[in-house]
This record gives structure tokens, C-alpha cells and sequence, in this order.
């Protein structure tokens, strides 16, 4: 199929495709179709689907969306995810959409694009899932459906005391194995391997690569939990910008 054929066939099953596989579509067909596309999807899936889309493709689907598009996307990823799109483009267009985001996250792109001594801290994201120790597994999987969508980190719950002292974490998997009235005290680990915010960037990669894990928490003074870091916003980072 070809042309607005597949275009029209393509649009009816947009809610059937895994980003992954839409952006390997999207990279088959032409700029205009890829803008109609992507304008057709809610934010959230066309951000998802941007993000896997190859470096050089990006910069053509980018520049062929309205800067108010693209700075809607790019709000919904994390500072890693945002630097990595941004980085593929050209200084005038990376600038009119930074000129659009919010000051607290343009700080953290820059930081990365600009490679000023990156800490890990500038790859922290807060939305992630913190609950208290002594919820059901019932109350927390309520929780997890209900904020869901607005989560970054999502494979795991990061437990904490009332003020946001990290006390264990918990495997997203396990929770939805327990039983409703167990509580997450009874399964989340205490011995949390973490960040802290003068953690480097190698030094993130060499924790990622030893432990597999799928994120990591950056932890401040007394162990308060202050953002987390997922994997792929590293690993595939530093190939692109940091090497």
C-alpha cells in the first residue's frame, strides 16, 4: 500500500500500534504523512512515538510541526528524553522551542546539552510512584491505575515516611502478585541501591550496567528522595551527546 491509501488505513489503527513499531511506520513515509499522523494522535502517544523514532527523521518530523506542537511533546518527556530530541536539531530551532517550555525544565535540558559537569540530578524525573509503607496492596494498585498516565518511572514504587525519607522500594510486578491486604512494607526491599545528586554520569552507567536495573533514585540529606532516574535516558544518552 502506498501513499493516501495507506495513510487512511494506517489512521484507523492507530490505537492497535506500539510506539515502537508506529515509529518504524512513520519512518516509511513521507513529511507530510508523518505531520498528519502525529497530529492525529493525544499528546502523551505522540510524544511515546517521537522518542523512538530514528535521529534523522526526527529532525525532519520536528521542523514540519508547529513549534507549539513539538514544545507539547517535548513536555511530556523527561529532561533525557527532551535533550536527545533536541539535540538532532538546528541551534535556531532548538531555541524556539526551549523559548516555550517551562523554565525549571529548560535548565535541566541545557545543563545536558551543554555538557556543563552533568550530575545525574539533571536526568531526575519527579513523576514517579511514592506511597507510604502502610497502604494495602489493594489501596496502592488503585493508586497506580489511577496515576498512571502522568508517570515517568513506572516498574517500580518507591516507598517513603511523611517526610519523603526513602524506606524501601517495591517491584510494580510484585505488587499487582500480592494479595489486596498485604502491605507495601511487607514488600518492598530496604537495602535501595541509589543516586545522589553530585552522582556523575559515568558513574550512573556503571550502576545501570551492574545492577539492571530499570531505574534508579537520586537520594539527598536524611535520604530524601528527590527524582528518578530511568535507564534508557542514560544508556541511550550518552551515545548520542555525552561520547
Amino acid at each position: 500500500m502506498k501513499g493516501d491509501l495507506k495513510l487512511s488505513i494506517l489512521k484507523e489503527k492507530l490505537a492497535d500500534i506500539h510506539p515502537v513499531d508506529l515509529a518504524d511506520i512513520l519512518e516509511g513515509l513521507d513529511s507530510s504523512q508523518r505531520a498528519t499522523i502525529l497530529e492525529s494522535l493525544d499528546t502523551e502517544r505522540a510524544s511515546d512515538t517521537l522518542e523512538e523514532i530514528e535521529p534523522a527523521v526526527q529532525r525532519d518530523i520536528v521542523r514540519s510541526l508547529k513549534k507549539d506542537r513539538v514544545a507539547e511533546l517535548i513536555s511530556e518527556m523527561t529532561p533525557g528524553q527532551a535533550a536527545d530530541i533536541l539535540s538532532v536539531l538546528p541551534s535556531m530551532d532548538k531555541d524556539a522551542i526551549l523559548g516555550l517550555l517551562e523554565p525549571s525544565q529548560v535548565r535541566k535540558i541545557e545543563e545536558i546539552l551543554e555538557k556543563q559537569d552533568i550530575n545525574i540530578i539533571s536526568f531526575a524525573t519527579t513523576r514517579f510512584f511514592k506511597f507510604p509503607p502502610d497502604i494495602t496492596v489493594e489501596q496502592a494498585q488503585m493508586r497506580c491505575r489511577e496515576m498512571a498516565k502522568r508517570i515517568d518511572v513506572v516498574m517500580y514504587l518507591y516507598i517513603v515516611d511523611p517526610t519523603d525519607k526513602l524506606l524501601g522500594v517495591a517491584d510494580i510486578k510484585d505488587l499487582f502478585m500480592a494479595g489486596d491486604n498485604e502491605r507495601l512494607r511487607d514488600l518492598m526491599v530496604e537495602n535501595v541501591i541509589t543516586l545522589n545528586p553530585g552522582s556523575t554520569m559515568k558513574e550512573a552507567v556503571d550502576m545501570f550496567n551492574r545492577y539492571h536495573f530499570e531505574a534508579l533514585p537520586v537520594v539527598g540529606v536524611n535520604n530524601v528522595i528527590l527524582g528518578a532516574v530511568p535507564c534508557r535516558d542514560v544508556m541511550n544518552l550518552k551515545h548520542r551527546i555525552l561520547e
